[in-house]
């Protein structure tokens, strides 16, 4: 089962982009995250003629997340628990059946948190919070999980191609690493890093601006996380960063998880 994630930025914008690399990567299943569209503006119609179910948690101008499945897909839940004031579109659970155990995949628009200190920051980290608690509930169920999407966090200093430029930035923060840390204590493992522990380079976003993408001046903070019983089936990741490269691309690329 291939299991993708890319923050497409806008499906309006770059659909023709998505169609593209669709019908070049086959993945089974799909997460987009940052989709600016709300759920009759999606284009379900085109994914469908692709062989695709979707399931989509839109939301005018901003956020937005789906998870799209050549695979039976049921059980779907729109939202994070934990806190229902909040309206934002940024996480969508379903469980698709593939061969042998059906696997929980969760995606996610975690927020940006910028600027920090301050409300967003606060948000940011509270959604973690949140985030942690419902990642260590699924484990119960001792089955493969893939908590996958946009985390807008950078690890560690190799991540970044200039970590010093990050050092007051949401995304690197101390507590923000600690509480995005908090996921690998409980069990999760980091799929890329699993294959690749001492790689650097591996960047999924690249900014639009200052030629970042022509400096490969970019950051890792598209992740996927395994469940124990799912990092027992891993057999490979990749990044496909030639996508970056497209006319009028989005700032993030795909990044895609196989398992057996």
């Amino acid at each position: 089962m291939q299991i993708a994630t890319w923050n497409i930025n806008s499906i309006k914008a770059h659909t023709e982009a998505a169609k593209t690399w669709v019908t070049e990567a086959k993945p089974d299943v799909i997460c987009l995250q940052e989709l600016k569209c709300e759920d009759q503006a999606f284009p379900t119609a085109m994914f469908e003629e692709l062989g695709y179910t979707c399931a989509v948690y839109g939301q005018k101008t901003y956020n937005g997340v789906a998870i799209l499945s050549r695979l039976p897909m049921d059980d779907i839940r729109r939202g994070l628990p934990g806190d229902a004031t909040d309206d934002q579109s940024r996480f969508i659970q379903a469980t698709i059946q593939g061969d042998g155990a059906p696997v929980t995949v969760c995606c996610l628009y975690l927020p940006n948190g910028n600027p920090a200190p301050g409300p967003k920051y606060d948000y940011k980290l509270g959604w973690m919070e949140r985030l942690n608690t419902h990642a260590a509930n699924l484990l119960l169920a001792e089955e493969p999980v893939v908590i996958i999407g946009d985390f807008n966090v950078i690890p560690t200093p190799a991540d970044a191609r200039n970590p010093q430029a990050y050092v007051n930035d949401a995304l690197f923060l101390q507590e923000t690493r600690s509480t995005f840390a908090t996921l690998k204590a409980i069990g999760y493992r980091d799929a890329l890093r699993e294959l690749t522990p001492m790689a650097s380079g591996d960047y999924t976003f690249w900014d639009y601006q200052a030629g970042a993408w022509q400096k490969n001046n970019g950051v890792r903070i598209d992740h996927a996380l395994l469940s124990p019983h799912a990092a027992d089936r891993l057999i490979s990741t990749r990044i496909d960063k030639h996508v970056r490269g497209w006319e009028k691309p989005s700032d993030h690329v795909p990044v895609v998880v196989e398992l057996g």
